[in-house]
């Protein structure tokens, strides 16, 4: 169970060009953005005439918005990890990707193809769907859930847009806490469990999700609708100030019922012209062990 650092570099339609002074700043596709991040806490490798960019998600005070330097679409898509996104740049700073997860998606899909049974998969605060797609890519059943209409309309152009729409899956609008005890009562389980719990955040009917009071919940109800025979169970976290040995302990259950293995860290994306990598979110996974069988 030892930490590791899952690394996102540079694609052909994304990549981080540098990052410094509390920004970072992208490349998606023939765009390039500027955001705010607080993790960048060292000096930028490139100099300030180098940071040439189309957008910037400032602040001021309490305001924040994106000024434009030249005329951009309000959308455009781009490739990346075998699915396609559109990107959109939001009034929260988002763009609809979060190029960090590319591992994550690459264990999935190990996942789901090595498991030698059909897989159903559920995707807790599923945003704009990058964990469903690689599912569906490999084969599974996947139930969506997500707090709000837009994204997941945004999640469904972007399965339309990486040719997935013959593939199963359930778009589910509403609170992930709700919607896992309604789940219970239907007697419905699920082979494989992706999280990505929010700081703070609200359901489809204004429920408020706060992960210091309903994580562990979240987590008892998620372990009660996983089936017999799992593959596996993925946390992801950005909020501050969580370790990945939390996630870690979270997932110990687990193991002592099932056996398996455990993977903890970080993610990470590295610059496009150095070694060095802008921390990006922590991750923990348990997946279950198998059997090579000779042929």
């Amino acid at each position: 169970m030892q930490s590791e650092i899952l690394i996102t570099k540079e694609s052909k339609d994304y990549s981080l060009i540098d990052s410094g002074n509390g920004k970072k700043l992208e490349r998606y596709g023939e765009y390039t953005l500027l955001r705010p991040d607080p993790q960048a806490l060292y000096i930028p490798s490139l100099s300030k005439n180098e940071w040439i960019f189309d957008a910037e998600f400032a602040r001021d005070g309490s305001k924040a918005k994106w000024n434009f330097k030249k005329d951009l679409p309000k959308t455009w898509n781009i490739s990346f990890s075998d699915l396609v996104f559109e990107i959109r740049p939001t009034s929260f700073k988002h763009t609809g990707l979060f190029p960090e997860q590319s591992k994550n998606w690459d264990f999935i899909r190990q996942k789901i193809k090595g498991a030698n049974q059909k897989v159903s998969v559920l995707n807790l605060f599923g945003y704009t769907g990058g964990a469903t797609l690689a599912s569906l890519q490999a084969g599974a059943d996947v139930t969506h859930v997500d707090g709000s209409k837009s994204v997941i309309e945004w999640a469904r152009k972007n399965q339309e847009l990486s040719g997935l729409l013959d593939k199963p899956v359930r778009w589910i609008l509403d609170d992930v806490v709700s919607f896992l005890k309604r789940e219970l009562k239907r007697g419905h389980s699920y082979d494989a469990i992706i999280m990505d719990p929010p700081a703070f955040g609200r359901g489809g009917k204004g429920e408020v999700f706060r992960i210091e009071e309903d994580f562990k919940k979240l987590l008892d109800l998620s372990f009660e609708v996983l089936s017999d025979n799992p593959v596996f169970f993925m946390i992801n976290g950005y909020a501050s100030g969580y370790s990945p040995l939390a996630y870690k302990n979270s997932l110990l259950p687990l193991m002592e019922k099932f056996n398996g293995n455990i993977e903890t860290g970080e993610l990470a994306i590295q610059e496009k012209n150095s070694e060095r990598l802008l921390p990006a979110g922590i991750f923990a996974r348990w997946s279950r062990q198998y059997i090579e069988v000779e042929k």
